[in-house]
């Protein structure tokens, strides 16, 4: 197992949950209960980026997670 693929995935587990943890409040099913009263907002600047970011490192995470998982 090549060592730099667990500090890479380490690297982008952490960017991960910054990631999640940095993602606007209110906007489950909490906000049906007294929540915002907009049902559909689009995403706009940082919010639309955090989101595809998410994404993005979400698949790498998965991606980096098979690799060592088929070649170790």
């Amino acid at each position: 197992m090549n060592p730099l693929i667990g500090i890479i995935q380490l690297i982008v587990s952490i960017l991960l949950i910054a990631t999640v943890l940095l993602q606007q409040r209110g906007t489950g099913l909490s906000a049906t209960f007294g929540g915002e009263g907009n049902i559909y907002r689009s995403k706009r600047g940082l919010e639309k980026i955090l989101f595809i970011s998410t994404i993005v490192l979400t698949t790498l995470f998965l991606g980096l997670a098979a690799i060592q998982l088929f070649f170790r």
